[in-house]
């Protein structure tokens, strides 16, 4: 298959390495001239999307997506996809999805998530969202990228998805380091505490796995841990964080969060009920049914 690749930076230029080896001809260009084995270069994004049968970009975020998009709509052919594997705002993809779509060509939102590392090697996840019939004619092609390529909803759901991914991530490691540091300042040596984190029910378990044990299904009865011995258990740890003197602003968060579902009476209920507060916040009820989530987890 011809294939237009722009963006050939850490990211891109394994990735487009990648379809060169699965025996597409790649055409790739970038701001400075880059030498990808396999690829061959153009000078310009309109030369790299000329009679391309599909387009990928890899590039910073919205600003330089949105500048390329008016060359791209006048290079490509119509029916040609273009693939965009930046990290971008959902707004910004549904705009230029408009402006793409005037012309006959579909854009699909796909950011990845593997890192360098996973680009290199092919471990990486796509998550896609646009026209699903595009998609399935083209999950191949994607294949040849990243091991774990996702449709995940119509146009921008698949930068939603990333977004989401990515402020887990980010709010996670905050709080695994508060925890870190108390554990360590009240004297239990780093490599003994992580192995005994990683040994525990949270540390056997893929963080979002976790979301299907009650949340998701929204059964918080019977407990599997009631919420008044987890709140126990968090104001004993923070505790512990003042006796050390290690500041603990998640935890407190968490802790707050709690207080407020017990004030509500749920005490006997699961320890995860303090979830249900964010759900009313946001106005939503993010429920599956039990039997789909066990046909996602296997």
């Amino acid at each position: 298959m011809k294939i237009g690749f722009i963006g050939l930076g850490v990211m891109g230029a394994p990735m487009a390495a990648s379809l060169a080896r699965a025996r597409h001809q790649v055409k790739g260009n970038d701001l400075r001239k880059v030498e990808v084995a396999g690829v061959a270069w153009a000078a310009t994004p309109a030369l790299a999307a000329t009679d391309a049968e599909i387009v990928f970009t890899s590039l910073p975020g919205p600003q330089e997506v949105e500048a390329l998009a008016p060359m791209l709509r006048d290079a490509m052919r119509p029916g040609a996809p273009w693939f965009d594997l930046t990290t971008n705002s959902p707004a910004c993809v549904r705009r230029v999805h408009a402006q793409m779509k005037a012309r006959g060509i579909p854009l699909l939102d796909a950011p990845v998530s593997g890192g360098p590392a996973g680009a290199k090697s092919g471990r990486l996840a796509l998550w896609v969202g646009g026209e699903q019939a595009v998609y399935a004619r083209h999950e191949s092609v994607l294949r040849a990228i990243g091991d774990q390529p996702c449709y995940v909803g119509p146009i921008g759901a698949g930068s939603v998805a990333k977004l989401a991914h990515n402020c887990a991530s980010f709010t996670v490691q905050t709080a695994l380091a508060e925890i870190f540091t108390l554990g360590v300042k009240a004297g239990v040596e780093p490599l003994a505490l992580f192995q005994a984190l990683r040994h525990g029910a949270t540390g056997r378990k893929r963080t979002f796995d976790r979301l299907a044990e009650q949340y998701l299904p929204g059964t918080f009865d019977p407990p599997g841990f009631a919420l008044r011995l987890a709140h126990k258990d968090l104001s004993l740890g923070l505790a512990l964080a003042r006796e050390v003197g290690v500041p603990m602003q998640m935890a407190q968060l968490a802790l707050a969060e709690f207080d407020q579902a017990m004030k509500r009476g749920w005490g006997e209920r699961d320890s995860r009920t303090p979830m249900l507060l964010q759900n009313e916040r946001a106005g939503v009820e993010p429920h599956v049914p039990a039997d789909k989530l066990r046909e996602v987890l296997g």
